[in-house]
């Protein structure tokens, strides 16, 4: 049962609207499409679900994951200590409840009893303060998900205590995610660096097996806590060309595709076997610059990119109303959207006179990294247009999306066209992206009164405070631009009727531990 704390904090971190969620690390696709995947046609007694998404999962391990793609799979094999419901509403999972101290630096959680992992292992609040500590460790890509937290401690089997340094507001939100998903210690020691391709959770579903750019393949835990699973089977099938992935779900080879491109959508609503789910979500996809090499590490040149892009037009062109114009990583409805986050039109008068003041009356060229995929090459093409016309000349490199995460990693890139699917926390939309080394910097940007205003809001728990520091950053962002936001685009699930159970989650992610199959 919830606790009234509980209940408290889950409503202070709701956003008003819809709070719905798109691409997480990118808005690439990659590989080729799946082939069998371990498909079978299913019956009353194998029923086999698939599921196509736009790009191979690089890391299954919660630890080192940095892409959407990881999240779908992630999401059937381990169960995290709390939820985000069908209403964007904060409940719980393995944790039942929790406490906060009324200073806000301790935060006691019960943990649910009677949980084991796929490898037989107990779940107890010593697993529990094994993934907080890995999570929190060198190397992992969570450890500023939960930089306030200085220690934890198992009180007792079904008690773990989380002690602070300074009051953490988005703590419960980010345990939603994958600082909350549960592994087991027993199989992560055994597995070290590969357990990203052994991952054991507690989740209605357990690994099967991988083939890198083609499928993942997962099958029923017979032994699943939180109800029977139907499904005896899940096949998360790679299609880099999402018109090709709704001629598979028309023919049955696909239950659910994870992108309906937007000119399908009318055909395949009028078609009385699918239904297409679409809706806003509070993420957002743009390009990094890369501020640590030529041309970006000239801000007049970052402006003069960022104020030439026609934010409107990119929406009206490629998405046809199923998206909106961006410029900043709070999209419309979130509780700490302003109207400093709305986009204005290129002024041809003001770009000509940033390239003069960054050295480059006559305009510049760079490259911009962008993953495979017919959507991506859209996208670049209509950037290189509107650039154009202010002697930007853009050159697009296409890279397979995991290489590409790499490549923005070792920061071997001028611009790359990368996004983020968005949180119900606005701290998990702005932190790791923008705070000095935090795990997704990926333009190597470094502002000291940024980081100040970023780390005061994650301790402070007045919304309309938090608004206030927020908009002091975003107004930092939009003279530094160390990232382009473009556009928060919407979900497009397309389902097939024969799919019972689909219910629209806002963080984007299917949940399959209820799902049927006819």
């Amino acid at each position: 049962m919830l606790s009234s704390k509980f209940l408290k904090t889950a409503s202070a971190l709701l956003l008003s609207g819809a709070l719905l969620l798109s691409g997480c690390g990118g808005g690439g696709d990659t590989a080729a499409p799946s082939k069998d995947g371990g498909a079978k046609a299913a019956n009353s007694s194998n029923k086999v679900l698939n599921i196509g998404i736009k790009a191979d999962p690089p890391s299954l391990d919660p630890a080192q994951s940095t892409s959407l793609y990881d999240r779908y799979v992630q999401n059937s094999l381990y169960d995290k200590l709390f939820d985000v419901n069908e209403k964007g509403e904060i409940v719980p999972m393995l944790a039942t409840s929790y406490e906060v101290s009324p200073d806000g630096l301790k935060y006691t959680l019960k943990i649910k009893e009677g949980v084991t992992f796929h490898d037989g292992t107990k779940l107890d609040a010593e697993a529990v303060k094994f993934n907080l500590d890995r999570y929190r460790g060198e190397g992992s890509k969570r450890k500023g998900e939960l930089k306030f937290i200085t220690d934890v401690k198992a009180v007792d089997p079904a008690t773990v205590e989380l002690v602070l340094e300074k009051p953490f507001t988005p703590l419960i939100s980010t345990l939603t995610d994958r600082s909350g998903m549960m592994v087991s210690p027993e199989a992560a020691k055994k597995a070290g660096d590969d357990f990203r391709n052994s991952p054991v959770g507690t989740g209605p579903f357990t690994f099967v097996e991988q083939v890198k750019g083609d499928h993942v393949t997962l099958k029923k835990n017979e032994n699943y806590w939180n109800g029977e699973v139907k499904l005896n089977e899940v096949n998360f099938k790679v299609f880099t060309n999402q018109s090709a992935g709704v001629q598979n779900l028309r023919s049955g080879a696909l239950d659910i595709l994870d992108e309906v491109p937007v000119k399908e959508i009318p055909g395949l609503e009028k078609d009385p076997n699918f239904e297409v789910i679409s809706a806003a979500n509070y993420g957002y996809q743009g390009i990094h610059l890369n501020m640590s090499t030529a041309p970006f590490d000239n801000k007049y040149l970052r402006q003069a990119f960022d104020r030439a892009i026609d934010r409107e037009t990119v929406v009206k062109v490629l998405f046809d109303g199923y998206s909106s114009p961006a410029n900043s990583p709070f999209s419309p409805g979130h509780l700490v959207y302003g109207d400093s986050d709305k986009s204005e039109k290129p002024d041809a008068a003001v770009i000509k006179d940033l390239l003069a003041k960054g050295g480059k009356p006559d305009g510049f060229s760079f490259t911009m990294q962008i993953s495979t995929s017919p959507a991506n090459e859209q996208f670049g093409a209509v950037l290189q247009n509107m650039l154009k016309e202010h002697n930007i000349d853009m050159k697009l490199e296409k890279v397979e999306y995991g290489t590409m995460l790499d490549n923005s990693e070792k920061g071997t890139y001028q611009a790359m066209q990368l996004g983020w699917s968005g949180r119900v926390d606005p701290d998990q939309n702005i932190y790791d992206f923008n705070v000095t080394g935090a795990p997704n910097n990926k333009s190597r940007y470094s502002n000291p009164e940024v980081d100040r205003l970023i780390n005061e809001a994650r301790s402070e728990q007045d919304n309309t405070k938090r608004k206030a520091l927020y908009d002091q950053v975003m107004e930092i962002l939009h003279d530094e631009v160390p990232y382009t936001y473009i556009f928060h685009n919407y979900d497009r699930f397309g389902v097939s009727k024969k799919v019972k159970g689909f219910t629209y989650v806002p963080d984007g992610i299917i949940r399959t531990a209820n799902l049927d199959k006819e």
